[in-house]
């Protein structure tokens, strides 16, 4: 909402703008009107809705043309004073005054007005007859009011809709010559229901309602009240109320009938609290609250961030079959202005056989982007409504900031959950392979990707003496000469060759030389396609010679060209080094030490998948 509202009053002269600034001041008709008041400012904590308010006064006869433009430009809402019994007054508030003031506004952006008729003292009816079809004709005049400055009737009213014509606009919300309300209101109030709509029913039921007005208003419902509300919904449309609950169309006929009648503060309080502005548009502030990351720590989700990501899929999976089809992922994604995930998603993360988003692929989505890009990732969260449901100031209380990389060197220990794996090769070597054999997908699936949806990223769960890890794999592209930071940056180090292809191990080699021989990140060698016959390299030194001169653990053979999916165990060896990168050169090359590793692994996969299970009954 504004931090502050500035009203104008304008009009022919001698129709009472300065004694209606003086009236409202000093409570009392001023005996001498001074031919302009001075700006006055009214404390917030004396306006109604809590926002101080600056007061302006117009005098042909003290100011220039350009002197009343300036404050048109300024203006938040301005008041155009006329007299009840003066019909030349008020046959200038067309011919005049709002021609001029549109003239000095920007279309896109026009400033609200109001009609102000003083002296209502002097006269026994009313000017609304003449008044109304007026407002019909301009949108942008919000309201009209009679008022006296002589005997203080409708004073406080009118500034107090002056200031509500700013605060709580109908403008953006409501069509009145359709009497329905705008399609961006709609579209707003649509996403803020889906996102109250706690178990995707497509109903608002009782204990949903009253969360919903427990956020907005601080106060429950009681029951009668809820009742009464549905009453009057019931008694106005046939498809209002389904099974005592609001559906979305109730939903919207209620805040319709909140502007009809006057009460847009009510409208307006929802959408500023699920994150609106007064173009009806989601905040920066609201979709990138700030948060501080220091250099060398990355971004994770908490515990909080998987329950409430966990509550969002469970809502969605509606055939509760543990992933989610094209459609449930669409339905998710419609309290989104886009869709965030591309096809690339299904070959990022693990999928079912029909190629579905898995749960777990899902919560690995959610931390792969909350890693690379946390922006994106508070973004998206922001539109799932993370702060509303789970009543925190933000987002950003759903990221964890680990600490910097070197405290965790220097007490060899991390409490870090995400683990980076830089995955780099000639071309052809087998990285793309690696990564989607990571994701359970041998030769034969990798085969039938399409080109424009693969993926240069991998991520899955590993296990490292019973701890859940997330692995995260990034092929590189081979552009030897233009490694960025980015590309070297990362946890553990896998260099690819092909051992069927005599010139690929000679890329490794170089890359290793050049930037990694001098760094503390763990590499491992990868001899790639070692179903295939193995040629010699191209190179003054065998792979396995290389590895021991430079004391790497010696080349590990893979292939995804399996009949199952491919062994996982390097996997869990890639996370154990980059969790321990102290141990790397030494206690990682003793078998023992990977065949504990390798037997936590296959203990808590089996525990996982037995969890899954029950997961799935509990669903």
């Amino acid at each position: 909402m504004r931090k502050d509202v500035r009203i104008l009053l304008v009009g022919e002269p001698k129709v009472g703008k300065t004694s209606l600034i003086m009236s409202l001041v000093s409570e009392e008709f001023p005996d001498e009107v001074p031919l302009r008041a001075e700006e006055i400012t009214i404390p917030a904590d004396v306006t109604p809705e809590r926002v101080p308010t600056h007061i302006v006064d117009y005098s042909e006869a003290e100011q220039s043309d350009e002197q009343l433009y300036q404050e048109i430009s300024k203006a938040n809402v301005i008041c155009i004073v006329y007299s009840v019994n003066n019909k030349k007054s008020i046959e200038k508030v067309t011919s005049h005054w709002i021609p001029l003031i549109n003239d000095r506004t920007d279309k896109d952006s026009r400033v609200p007005l109001i009609l102000v008729g003083n002296k209502s003292d002097l006269v026994e009816h009313s000017s609304m007859e003449t008044i109304l079809p007026i407002m019909n004709q301009y949108q942008d005049i919000e309201t009209c009011v009679e008022c006296s400055a002589k005997n203080l009737k409708n004073i406080s009213e009118l500034f107090y809709y002056a200031q509500k014509a700013v605060l709580h606009p109908t403008g953006p919300l409501y069509c009145p010559e359709e009497k329905e309300l705008k399609p961006s209101c709609i579209k707003a109030l649509t996403r803020i229901f889906k996102v109250s709509d706690l178990d995707n029913d497509g109903i608002l039921n009782d204990n949903e309602l009253n969360f919903f007005q427990r956020t907005c208003f601080n106060t429950p419902l009681a029951p009668q009240a809820l009742e009464d509300v549905k009453n009057v919904v019931r008694r106005n449309m046939t498809d209002g109320v389904k099974d005592n609950g609001l559906t979305l169309k109730g939903f919207l006929f209620l805040h319709t009938l909140f502007i009809q009648r006057g009460r847009h503060e009510t409208t307006w309080t929802v959408l500023r609290r699920f994150g609106y502005d007064d173009d009806l548009e989601l905040t920066q502030e609201y979709l990138f609250p700030l948060i501080k990351i220091p250099s060398d720590c990355t971004t994770e989700l908490n515990h909080n961030a998987y329950l409430f990501l966990q509550s969002v899929f469970d809502k969605h999976d509606k055939d509760r079959d543990c992933a989610l089809s094209p459609d449930e992922v669409k339905d998710l994604f419609k309290v989104f202005p886009y869709m965030p995930w591309g096809p690339d998603v299904n070959n990022t993360v693990c999928t079912n056989d029909q190629g579905w988003i898995t749960y777990q692929g899902y919560l690995s989505q959610w931390t792969l982007t909350t890693y690379l890009d946390v922006q994106r990732s508070l973004e998206y969260l922001g539109y799932l409504g993370y702060s509303i449901i789970y009543e925190q100031e933000s987002q950003a209380a759903a990221i964890t900031v680990t600490r910097n990389k070197r405290i965790d060197l220097q007490k060899k220990q991390t409490q870090r959950s995400v683990f980076r794996c830089n995955v780099l090769g000639a071309r052809n070597s087998g990285k793309s392979g690696f990564l989607q054999a990571f994701l359970g997908k041998n030769l034969q699936g990798q085969r039938r990707i399409r080109e424009d949806h693969k993926s240069f990223y991998a991520i899955s769960t590993t296990y490292v003496y019973g701890q859940e890890k997330y692995l995260l794999l990034h092929e590189v592209m081979p552009d030897f000469d233009f490694l960025s930071e980015a590309d070297l940056a990362c946890d553990v180090v896998c260099l690819v060759y092909d051992i069927n292809n005599p010139r690929s191990f000679e890329y490794c080699a170089k890359v290793y030389k050049q930037y990694f021989i001098d760094s503390k990140t763990p590499c491992v060698v990868i001899a790639a396609k070692s179903d295939l016959h193995e040629t010699r390299q191209h190179y003054s030194l065998s792979p396995q010679e290389f590895c021991r001169k430079h004391k790497l653990h010696p080349p590990q053979p893979f292939t995804c060209n399996t009949t199952d999916a491919p062994n996982k165990d390097i996997y869990t060896r890639l996370t154990t080094m980059a969790m321990y990168p102290h141990m790397a050169q030494a206690d990682l090359k003793n078998s023992t030490f990977w065949l504990r590793a390798s037997v936590g692994a296959t203990v808590c996969a089996v525990l996982g998948f037995a969890m899954y299970r029950a997961l799935l009954k509990q669903r």
